[in-house]
């Protein structure tokens, strides 16, 4: 192969909106750095609202195996960890600034969110989470 056909688009604008790969960092515990990624494929970030967004996540919970021990984690906030080529937060298992990037209105679509392929985003208790801000601090050490 040679260095002409490799493309220097970027692979986040490389793939349409129409069929995105999206990375949902499921949030159980802060404290305990306690989450599991989902891999969402062939997503329409034009038409998926943010609404249907958790309601596929929270589908994949109830019905795959493997998430078992999430089940009973209440979900309810989405917020943008980062996007493909973007900085990433120094925390591990969510950042903390910028809570403008929580997508608080369920029927806006992804896109308008601001998501391009292989975005990330973290899924979450708010309630968990607004108390973590408070007191940062992980257990996971001791």
């Amino acid at each position: 192969m040679s260095s002409d056909d490799i493309s220097d688009v970027p692979v986040n604008l490389a793939v349409p909106k129409t069929d995105a790969t999206l990375t949902v960092r499921v949030i159980k515990s802060f404290e305990y750095r306690t989450e599991k990624s989902l891999v969402l494929h062939h997503v329409n970030l034009e038409t998926t609202t943010v609404g249907q967004l958790k309601d596929a996540v929270r589908q994949a919970i109830q019905t795959q195996a493997a998430w078992k021990p999430y089940r009973n984690t209440t979900l309810d906030t989405i917020k943008l960890y980062t996007k493909a080529h973007g900085a990433k937060t120094t925390n591990l298992i969510i950042n903390l600034d910028h809570d403008e990037w929580i997508f608080e209105d369920e029927s806006k679509t992804l896109a308008e969110m601001g998501l391009e392929n292989e975005s990330e985003v973290s899924f979450f208790n708010r309630e968990a989470y607004e108390e973590f801000k408070k007191h940062p601090d992980t257990k996971w050490e001791s």
